[in-house]
């Protein structure tokens, strides 16, 4: 975990902005020695919210799973996707 105070990130934002992207990791700022936010390169922001966004997929359909909804096998899914994509 990278800690900076609101200091740095004021006084140095380049360096602070590079740290973000090269480590890939959200840099956590502090004002006065107290939590204040978190910086983190696009990059990292972006990946962030797809991951987010296919575990939000992925909790739907099993819930959908538990309330019966049909599913599909492995095999049928892969026919399925053959079919749409004409290779069958």
């Amino acid at each position: 975990m990278i800690i900076k105070a609101s200091a740095a990130l004021r006084n140095d934002y380049s360096s602070i902005s590079n740290l973000a992207k090269t480590t890939k990791e959200p840099i956590y700022i502090t004002k006065n020695g107290e939590g204040d936010g978190v910086f983190m390169s696009i990059d990292a922001f972006e990946e962030r919210e797809q991951m987010l966004e296919l575990r939000a997929k992925v909790m739907q359909a099993e819930e959908e799973r538990l309330k019966g909804a049909k599913t599909r096998s492995i095999s049928e899914a892969r026919k399925e996707l053959r079919e749409r994509a004409g290779t069958v």
